[in-house]
This record gives structure tokens, sequence and C-alpha cells, in this order.
């Protein structure tokens, strides 16, 4: 039977890191102006690689000054930014469950705010044989390394997966190790999917 591997964030879970600032920004368009000037996506991608959060605090305000500042709350506010489910993903993972599937999850998170995702989301610890989290690691996706070591933590053979991750990169990252890749962009695709490899 094959194994499935989920990639969590705008797969299982929404991510919507603008929330985690609501209390300093008037409105969503000043918080994300605000997230570009500072770059935040690359600040983040360097959390989720294993960087801790003080020292991207440091690494911010050695580059931005003051204006990145508002940083230092995102740990307290990160529990706003996962709250919402990602439509029909969690029961498909469900339904899998249901018919013996092998499920896994690889997710590039941080590893201070990923205890956040078990609280609020507590499936995550009964859907799942293991999940490897980047910032836990020191791997990101889609580098081989944080792949094969799922594999080899759980004696899968890439042949035997099927991975799931809504960014196109880290999809072409599984396949040219010979998982079978697929690219989420909604449950109903998703479904249709995993039916015409003949999980359903």
């Amino acid at each position: 039977m094959k194994s499935v591997i989920f990639d969590l964030g705008a797969v299982l879970i929404e991510w919507d890191p603008a929330l985690a600032f609501a209390d300093v920004f008037t409105s969503r368009a000043a918080a994300e102006a605000w997230m570009a000037r500072i770059g935040f996506d690359g600040w983040n991608r360097a959390q989720d690689g294993g960087r801790s959060f003080a020292e991207g605090l440091q690494a911010a305000r050695e580059a931005h000054g003051d204006e990145a500042r508002h940083l230092a709350g995102y740990l307290a506010g990160f529990p706003l930014t996962i709250e919402k489910t990602v439509p029909g993903a969690w029961e498909i993972a469900e339904a899998l469950l249901a018919r013996g599937v092998p499920l896994y999850g690889l997710t590039n998170w941080a590893a201070e705010t990923w205890p956040h995702a078990l609280e609020i989301h507590p499936r995550l610890g009964r859907l799942f044989r293991d999940i490897v989290v980047s910032g836990r690691v020191g791997a990101l996706k889609p580098e081989p390394a944080i792949y094969r070591l799922l594999m080899d933590r759980n004696g899968l053979r890439p042949e035997d997966c099927i991975f799931i991750d809504d960014n196109p990169d880290n999809v072409e990252g599984a396949r040219a190790l010979g998982i079978d890749g697929i690219h989420f962009t909604g449950a109903q695709a998703l479904g249709a999917a995993l039916a015409r490899r003949g999980l359903f």
C-alpha cells in the first residue's frame, strides 16, 4: 500500500501571517505593506530552516532597524494565523486513515511555533505516524535532505510514497527523488488525483 505524505500549511491548515500583527496595524493592507518592507517571507523561511526566534529578531533589527520592532510580537500572535483549516482537506486525510493508508507529514515550519500547531489542531497527532518539521531538523523543502530524512526515519521507499504540497517547487523536489507528487490546488482536485491512483 502507498503511503501518503502531506504538507500542512495551505494544504490542511490555512496560514495568514498578517493576523499576527492585527493589533499593531489598522488594516490588512498596512500590515502586508510592512511585511513586504522588512522582507517577511525571507525572514520566515530562515525561521523555518531552524533559526531561533531570538536570532531572527536580531537579524531583522540589524537589517531594518526600528521598523522591525513589530516582529517581537510574532510568537505571541502566531496562534491567530493558523486557526482556520483548508476546506475539505482534513476529510480526505481522515478518509485515507480510515482505509488504513499510512499518513505522514512534512512541513516547512519553525520549531518555536510548531507547538501551537499541535495545540490548535490536535488531530495532527492522531492522523500522522510521523511529522518531520523543518525547523526542528534544520532542513527545508525542496532540499533533498528533508525528504530523505522522512524516508529514513520511517523505513519508507520513495516509489511507495505520494507527496502532496501546495508549492510546485516542493512537489518537484519530491519527484526528483522518485516520489509521486501531487500539486495541491484544492480538496476536490486532490480527491480526484488520489482516486486516479487507486486510493479511493
